[in-house]
């Protein structure tokens, strides 16, 4: 599997210190950079506590929409289950973080491998979100991460396409391409 990924259209980079494999399904380990500006948007996830620790530079965090938090190298915060959350670059510079997933999800996993895959090979958009609504649902479903608002309206119609996918050998050519 591979362990150092780049997403050459944000430019953001991870690399697997421990996979869910490894630590028999125990966690799941990885080191993000992150460019100025960059993050992600409000989710969760239902079965997996998320464990952002900064190494390099402050790493911003929002715990819920409302309660904003900037770690600085060495600290440390815990993202449970259910729970909403965004992470970001606050700063001017790259920034350094480890994430810990509790227990390991190697279906996150290999999302990432699939997404900056796909990043690659132009098979996303400028946000480096999945063209194919095939695909973004079974990166979705396999991830277990959820985006309030319309996609959450809309995921159980997702969860039927992913699945759809999945019985049809989708999810194993994304696998076969991406994560081997």
């Amino acid at each position: 599997m591979k362990r150092h990924l780049v997403n050459p259209i944000i430019k953001d980079t991870v690399t697997f210190i421990q996979t869910a494999a490894e630590s028999c399904g125990k966690v799941s380990e990885a080191d993000f950079t992150l460019m100025p500006g960059g993050g992600n948007p409000f989710h969760y996830h239902t079965t997996y506590t998320e464990t952002f620790t900064a190494l390099e530079g402050e790493l911003g965090l929002y715990a819920g929409k409302k309660q904003r938090i900037v770690l600085k190298p060495g600290e440390t915060y815990t993202v449970q289950p259910k729970q909403l959350h965004r992470f970001f670059n606050p700063g001017n510079t790259e920034n350094k973080f480890k994430v810990t997933l509790n227990p390991g999800h190697e279906g996150m996993e290999n999302a990432l491998r699939i997404l900056y895959g796909m990043a690659a090979d132009g098979l996303t958009n400028k946000n480096s979100i999945p063209k194919s609504i095939k695909h973004l649902a079974i990166i979705g479903y396999t991830s277990d991460m959820r985006i309030p608002g319309l996609p959450e309206l809309l995921f159980p119609l997702l969860k039927w396409i992913a699945k759809r996918a999945i019985a049809k050998g989708e999810y194993q050519k994304l696998i076969d391409k991406y994560c081997i």
